[in-house]
């Protein structure tokens, strides 16, 4: 008897211990916010995951495009499923086709084993290729074809394998100019833009920090074995004010900081670091400037290289994305010096 009941006591720990982290698991990728941006969001994932279509995530770096592929995920068909992620940027491209798609013993020089590829892994279930952008040409015609045919070919297998994967894409990049400047092939594009889904920045959803801070705050504080901390209320007008330029990611960092220097279980403002420790080079300058005439100059010029940078210097989409006539931009490109070059000692600066 007591056998049996040191069994169920430890069955039952073993229940609860699974439920615990499943929970963490939860709250690690749970999709936080309730601005009109977030929800049209989430009325996409609603419409995207009962379906078999490929989705394409776009935006800037730290929104967010991992959460909403697995929330995909977790409302599809396929739930039960592997959800298998390929980070396309850290795979070197000599390595991304084995990677993907698997190799034989033997296929090449220090292959001693056979490989599964990741296609293989998430067989029924989703294939989250993160970074897809960066993906080389040689390498989007195979995932092309994998999509279109339902096949792909290890390295050294003797013929093609079938696969059933739900493929979900990401990248910060506007595919639309890697095709004009013909790194990214475009019937791939239309191949995964089928249902497109656009992450907005933080920046533009200030109205989601709050519930943002609380929810990191806990997870942090759980992580970090910290008893609760909350923020006060003039900490967090602080944090809602901020730019967050590295959006999510960036609020989450800075958070951690905050949470882990404060004395008490309440921060206030004066816990918070530094903004201007924690201030790029630019942010740096532009908190120097010596009159507000100078202020607002130097703050359009860095605005206009970033845009210039993330247009790849396509003065059309440029003018396009920041709502201004071309000849307006031209002039001011021309008031301010700017050229790639200009771009170029920013970068460096930044880093």
């Amino acid at each position: 008897m007591l056998r049996r009941l040191s069994s169920v006591l430890e069955r039952r720990r073993l229940a609860e211990e699974v439920a615990n982290l499943q929970a963490d698991e939860d709250a690690r990728w749970r999709l936080v916010g309730k601005s009109p941006a977030m929800r049209q969001v989430r009325e996409l994932i609603e419409r995207a995951g009962p379906t078999q279509a490929t989705v394409l995530i776009t935006g800037e770096s730290g929104t967010g495009k991992e959460l909403v592929a697995r929330a995909i995920h977790q409302v599809s068909t396929r739930a039960d499923k592997a959800f298998v992620k390929v980070n396309c940027a850290a795979i070197p491209d000599e390595l991304i086709k084995s990677e993907l798609f698997g190799h034989e013993k033997g296929a090449f020089t220090g292959a001693t084993a056979r490989q599964r590829g990741r296609f293989v892994r998430a067989h029924r279930g989703t294939i989250f290729l993160d970074e897809i952008g960066d993906m080389s040409l040689r390498t989007q015609a195979k995932v092309l074809r994998a999509l279109q045919d339902g096949e792909i070919e290890p390295l050294g297998a003797p013929e093609p394998i079938r696969v059933d994967v739900r493929v979900i894409a990401a990248t910060n990049k506007d595919l639309r100019e890697e095709i004009e400047a013909s790194r990214f092939r475009e019937d791939l594009f239309y191949r995964l833009n089928v249902l497109p889904i656009q992450i907005p920045p933080l920046r533009e959803r200030s109205e989601d920090v709050p519930p943002l801070v609380e929810h990191l705050t806990a997870l942090i504080c759980h992580e970090n074995n910290f008893r609760p901390r909350r923020f006060s209320a003039e900490a967090m007008e602080q944090l809602v004010q901020r730019s967050w330029l590295g959006n999510v990611r960036e609020l989450r960092n800075y958070l951690e900081r905050a949470i882990i220097l404060a004395p008490g279980e309440q921060i206030e403002r004066s816990d918070l670091p530094d903004a201007e420790s924690s201030a790029t080079p630019a942010d740096r300058r532009l908190l120097d400037a010596a009159t507000l005439k100078e202020f607002k100059e130097q703050a359009e010029r860095e605005y206009l290289l970033r845009k210039l940078e993330q247009h790849d210097w396509n003065i059309t989409r440029t003018a396009q994305a920041i709502d201004t006539p071309r000849s307006n931009l031209y002039k001011k490109l021309e008031a301010y010096g700017l050229a790639r070059a200009a771009s170029s000692r920013s970068g460096e600066e930044k880093r």
